[in-house]
């Protein structure tokens, strides 16, 4: 199949990576100055299946799948969507990475098709996190959806559907609420920034990483499973909630995290750190792969 990918920065650049190593032909485009060398320069394999093009009328004209990726800016997203919706093929897909936007609000700015398009938000580099979101707007057809989820899972994703439209989608929600409280521990000064990236890391982090919240709690109330564990331990659950923080990022706030992290990288270049995480992040997913529960 031939892939557009429209808008070629970091996450643009991953996801052509993907396409190209599952074999598909991609024409990419960015009206960026530079684009297509940066783009070529971040392309990890063989490009003799990418092509690229300025114009993004020309980049969707004859593409089976069409993969957006511009910048959190609706007035963008509309010129850009309302110039894929006129060019692509009727039957092809346009989703867009939006980590935020509702779906419904970009298919505004589609006149002709608007029942093709949807949002696929993937996680950062989507290259080798597996996770998609996929959600549909007010408009979206159950055709798009299933064909959606459909390309991703050939794509060796696992794309999960949204029953409704949220600001952030569900897995950045999900980042937001664990944000906001280790905000607020550095806010009060309970902890430093480093001690609450090694309490994620080194504790209920390497957990998730193998399955998620509800089947951690579930596995933790032993025999009476998440039924124990709600009885025994759900008031002072809600005592814990009453007493989560509500942080504003005040200039003070702002600077101690910022100094916290600088601190915690202590020199690292941040490339030997995106190398390292990408490296342990290969040897999780294969350790996943051969297990068939998880």
């Amino acid at each position: 199949m031939k892939v557009a990918v429209v808008g070629t920065g970091v996450i643009g650049a991953s996801w052509t990576t993907l396409f190209l190593e599952y074999g598909h032909e991609v024409v990419a485009t960015d009206p960026a100055p530079g684009a297509e060398a940066r783009l070529r320069a971040a392309v990890t394999g063989p490009q003799e299946r990418l092509s690229f093009t300025p114009d993004p009328a020309e980049a969707v004209a004859d593409a089976g799948f069409v993969q957006e990726n511009g910048p959190e800016r609706p007035e963008l997203k509309d010129e850009v969507f309302a110039v894929l919706d006129a060019a692509a093929p009727p039957g092809t897909v346009l989703a867009s990475s939006s980590s935020g936007l509702l779906p419904s609000r970009i298919q505004r700015a589609c006149a002709a098709h608007p029942e093709r398009v949807l949002v696929g938000h993937p996680f950062n580099p989507p290259h080798l996190i597996p996770l998609v979101e996929v959600v549909p707007g007010e408009r979206t057809s159950e055709a798009a959806v299933d064909t959606a989820m459909a390309f991703y899972r050939t794509l060796g994703r696992h794309p999960i559907r949204l029953r409704q439209e949220l600001p952030g989608h569900v897995a950045n929600r999900l980042q937001a609420a664990l944000w906001r409280e280790a905000y607020s521990l550095v806010e009060r000064g309970a902890a430093s920034v480093a001690d609450i990236d090694a309490a994620i890391a080194h504790g209920p982090g390497l957990r998730w990483a193998l399955l998620g919240p509800f089947l951690n709690q579930h596995l933790s109330g032993g025999p009476g499973g998440i039924a124990h564990v709600l009885e025994h331990l759900g008031p002072p659950m809600e005592e814990w909630w009453a007493d989560l923080g509500a942080p504003r990022l005040t200039p003070e706030l702002t600077r101690a995290i910022t100094e916290g992290v600088a601190d915690e990288l202590a020199g690292t270049p941040e490339a030997e750190l995106v190398a390292a995480r990408d490296t342990l992040l290969t040897l999780l997913l294969d350790a996943k792969k051969r297990t068939d529960h998880l």
